[in-house]
């Protein structure tokens, strides 16, 4: 069995690979893309839907404004289009947080018809019942809306995140023997231990993964705050984010009119409780899976001495966050489990991926030597590249992993597309320059509304081009590296101008003419090209032609 007929077994109950595509299996596109770093976004996952064609991706930034998540579709992965709005409605849903909204990500149920969005956000009121302090300085949680439609808009499940309360009974809570700024921690291990035990687990960047028995598994990243961890080899404090997983219960995900929260499952709740806690504290479990001390890596210590090169005004920090979980197949058919995580502060040119493997859901996980995967390339003007999400391309033969990234050390973060390989080893092909569509995309279809322009007299006629993927998703043709280039013939016949699918003929005269219509991509160098469907025989333009009317 070939590799990519095992991925698309592995992948295809997860909704990260389409169907494959039974029409036209010998035919293609020779269209290409390139990451332009036009498209604001951070935090993106992808989702592909079946029903529509499109592929959408949820963004932490880009929303317009009075609302959070922007949403972005797609008919290739690479030319999005920004949908109004964004996926919640700020002061309509997740008002249980007032800021921090990160890391949206969506997940369809065909059964059902809806997509839950899970997302983090960071709690305004009820501080003091989730994280034991009123004060407490980042108190993060997760929540969930639902829709009936990918583009939105999701309305909360429960005007609250989560019922999940994260509790580390072992932590020396240091922060409770600091100063009010919290930034310097104990200079010695053995003063760290003199703070009483035990926190709350604030956590941010929530992945879901359906595995192929049924369970359901929520992975997340613990924030760093409240987690200072003693590091033998710098011989001091560094707070860290670390990568948990809990168990969630299926009733949320089945329920037909999406009125069920998420849950974790039963034997998680309260299994960190110690027998003198009282009966109405909760304090709920978790399985660590991705942590530095206990698989070390030098890529991820960026800014474990920023407290000493800031002058004090930032702390020795690591990240481990923006996880993505999939499983594959090996050749004997046993299962294999890739987790994706970004490392290094995110503001940063060297935030970066790696990955780690585990024959289970929870592990244990090994780091890849590897690593990292994804990372800055200064030749190519790429930096800070982090925090995405697997997907497939149309046809299930190839994956993909849409990132955020920034053309310089000081631009805002955008959206890239990159190959991702995945074999005994992931690798991911960060890249600025033309690439060839994802397969599955093409053939190509274009067509106009009108089938002949009928202009008056001295007056002009206008049409609206479309173009759109084998699946159906339809390209827009207001993006730059989209372009509908028209020629009349003759020439004299009359003007054309277009703007985006509109196109508008102007006649000069009373001859009949040909208005024909060409679709082209823009390459990186600036230029534009034609684009054609590719066989094994020939190619055809991805072109319309269309008779102008004359007039008397």
């Amino acid at each position: 069995m070939r590799r990519t007929t095992l991925l698309v077994a592995a992948f295809a109950a997860l909704s990260l690979l389409p169907a494959p595509a039974a029409a036209h299996p010998a035919r293609t596109t020779d269209a290409t893309y390139h990451n332009d770093a036009a498209t604001p976004g951070a935090d993106p996952f992808v989702l592909f839907d079946r029903p529509s064609g499109h592929y959408y991706a949820y963004s932490t930034e880009g929303a317009d404004p009075g609302h959070h998540f922007a949403v972005y579709r797609s008919p290739d992965l690479a030319t999005w289009e920004q949908l109004p709005g964004g996926a919640l409605v700020a002061g309509q849903d997740g008002d249980w947080a007032h800021d921090w909204f990160w890391a949206p990500e969506v997940y369809h149920n065909p059964d059902t018809g809806l997509y839950f969005l899970f997302y983090a956000g960071r709690m305004n009121r009820g501080v003091a019942e989730h994280f034991r302090y009123a004060d407490f300085e980042e108190p993060c949680k997760v929540g969930v809306a639902v829709s009936r439609s990918p583009a939105g808009p999701f309305r909360d499940i429960a005007e609250a995140p989560l019922d999940y309360h994260p509790y580390d009974p072992a932590y020396h809570d240091v922060n409770l023997i600091m100063d009010a700024e919290q930034k310097k921690p104990p200079a010695t291990q053995e003063e760290g231990r003199t703070a009483p035990l035990g926190t709350y687990i604030p956590y941010i960047d929530p992945n879901v993964f359906f595995d192929a028995d049924g369970r359901i598994y929520l992975y997340f990243s613990r924030n760093a705050y409240r987690n200072w961890v003693w590091d033998t080899d710098l011989g001091k404090y560094v707070e860290e984010s670390n990568i948990y997983a809990v168990e969630l219960t299926g009733d949320w995900w089945r329920d037909p009119t999406g009125r069920t929260m998420p849950a974790i499952a039963p034997a998680y709740r309260d299994s960190n409780r110690a027998p003198e806690d009282p009966p109405n504290v909760r304090k709920d479990g978790y399985v660590p899976v991705l942590a530095h001390g206990s698989d070390k890596q030098g890529w991820e210590n960026a800014h474990v001495h920023d407290y000493a090169e800031s002058g004090g005004q930032r702390k020795d920090r690591r990240w481990a966050e923006g996880s993505t979980t999939i499983r594959t197949l090996d050749a004997r058919g046993n299962p294999r489990y890739h987790l994706t995580y970004s490392a290094n502060n995110y503001e940063n040119e060297f935030y970066g991926v790696g990955y780690a493997t585990a024959t289970g859901p929870l592990g244990p996980w090994r780091k890849s030597p590897a690593n990292p995967v994804l990372s800055q390339d200064p030749a190519q003007g790429l930096y800070s590249t982090g925090h995405g999400s697997v997907i497939g391309s149309p046809d299930g033969e190839q994956l993909y992993y849409v990132h955020h990234g920034r053309p310089s050390t000081t631009s805002s973060r955008a959206l890239y597309t990159s190959r991702l390989h995945l074999g005994a080893e992931v690798s991911i092909d960060a890249s600025t320059s033309d690439e060839p569509l994802p397969s599955g995309v093409g053939p190509l279809g274009m067509r106009a509304d009108e089938r002949v322009l009928r202009p008056r007299a001295g007056g002009s006629a206008t049409t609206t081009v479309r173009v759109t993927s084998a699946r159906g998703g339809e390209f827009d043709l207001a993006n730059p590296q989209n372009r509908v280039h028209a020629v009349l013939r003759p020439a004299d016949a009359g003007t054309v101008v277009v703007r985006g699918d509109q196109v508008t003929v102007t006649t000069t005269g009373h001859r009949a003419a040909r208005l024909t219509l060409t679709y082209q991509r823009r390459l990186a160098d600036g230029g534009y090209r034609d684009v054609a469907n590719t066989g094994p025989r020939h190619s055809t333009p991805v072109r319309v032609t269309i008779p102008v009317s004359g007039h008397r």
